[in-house]
């Protein structure tokens, strides 16, 4: 099968590689999209990074190049492992791509992403969704509905950090939400927030980034954060009062303080 595989910095290769061999608890799947990330621009221009090298092996996985990139991944279920009982072939699923330290806690309460040592399918190693398939443990495989287009489920891992983020804020019944930057992760949570009925401004200094979130309507407002006196101009009109004190945004456990 094809893969696209790290090497090295400016050095990705799409190579003929074996399909992988589905053990015991794992799921074979058949990728049907993969996203590229910024993070594997950025193991391509500035890498290695969370991809390991020759001389220093993914202490988990114990890979050295090449390591096939791919985390943001949604397919169908080719094949079941012995002991795999919640999938079937057929299914429609999605990859949360962790890989993690032998013993980690992994249940919902388990903070298995804070977990030290961590890293990520696709980056890591154990394959990836640059790949034609991939064979993924059970506990990281989520089951999807049928008639969610799979182009749109890989969307469903960057999504989720912005949910992620949405969650940790904390926020109260219809707050104001600033995100900076309308990069896709700022798009996603700017998506998420508006969903839960918080006004949405989005801070983003590309004209053509302002214009993509324009189109997806995934804001309210809408700044270009280095045209310092507009900025401030347009925070007056919206926030209906005098700039005589700083704006104090809350930002999770932190503050945004614009002067």
């Amino acid at each position: 099968m094809r893969a696209a595989r790290f090497y090295d910095r400016g050095d990705i290769r799409v190579d003929e590689i074996n399909e992988p061999i589905v053990k015991a608890g794992q799921v074979g799947i058949d990728v049907a999209w993969c996203g590229i990330c910024g993070t594997d621009l950025h193991e391509f221009l500035d890498g290695p990074i969370f991809c390991p090298s020759a001389e220093h092996p993914n202490p988990i996985t114990g890979e050295v190049p090449p390591v096939t990139l791919g985390h943001e991944m949604s397919g169908v279920v080719n094949f079941i492992g012995e002991g795999v009982s919640g999938l079937k072939v057929g299914d429609h699923v999605v990859v949360e791509p962790y890989i993690v330290p032998e013993g980690t806690d992994t249940s919902e309460t388990g903070h298995y992403n804070l977990s030290e040592g961590s890293n990520f399918i696709g980056l890591g190693g154990n394959g990836g969704g640059l790949a034609e398939k991939i064979s993924v443990d059970e506990r990281w495989v989520h089951k999807i509905p049928d008639n969610l287009p799979l182009d749109e489920a890989a969307l469903i891992e960057p999504l989720s950090v912005g949910y992620h983020a949405v969650e940790r804020a904390n926020l109260s019944e219809k707050s104001t939400v600033l995100v900076v930057g309308a990069g896709p992760i700022g798009l996603l949570t700017a998506a998420v927030a508006k969903a839960q009925g918080h006004t949405v401004i989005i801070s983003e200094p590309s004209g053509l980034r302002r214009k993509k979130a324009q189109e997806a309507q995934v804001a309210d407002y809408f700044f270009n954060p280095i045209v310092k006196m507009t900025f401030k101009l347009k925070f007056m009109k919206l926030m209906k009062k005098e700039w005589t004190q700083p704006l104090n945004v809350p930002l999770s456990n932190r503050d945004l303080t614009l002067v």
